[in-house]
């Protein structure tokens, strides 16, 4: 989405089912959602479970970490994860508080990513 950063997560839904082509009521029915829930969505009177955002995501081909982020959710996994890993935690916190900008945190994503792939991979069995 990239200079969208400031859209709120309605603005964002909306902008996308609009680009789509799609009406509300179509959303509604791939979603098997009343026209009327989407709409407070869309107007942000309503903030959806994370089950029904991943929905939404899906169908509207969104990226769900960034939609999480621009609902205020950190998400279920991460929640868990949050709470087995207290480091986590004081790490998410320091971030917060150094206000780090925007390139910054894209850089430490970049670096996040690359632990991932330097770390062994447990056997599956």
């Amino acid at each position: 989405m990239g200079s969208n950063k400031n859209l709120t997560l309605g603005d964002r839904v909306r902008q996308q089912r609009m680009a789509k082509d799609l009406s509300l009521r179509e959303l509604a029915r791939r979603l098997d959602r009343a026209p009327s829930y989407l709409n407070d969505i869309e107007y942000n009177r309503r903030t959806p479970s994370e089950v029904v955002l991943r929905q939404i995501c899906d169908v509207l081909e969104l990226d769900v970490d960034e939609m999480l982020s621009a609902a205020g959710r950190l998400g279920e996994d991460a929640e868990h994860y949050l709470k087995r890993n207290p480091t986590a935690g004081v790490l998410f916190r320091r971030v917060s508080q150094g206000g780090l900008r925007e390139q910054e945190l894209k850089e430490l994503i970049t670096e996040v990513d690359r632990l991932e792939r330097k770390r062994p991979q447990e056997p599956s069995g």
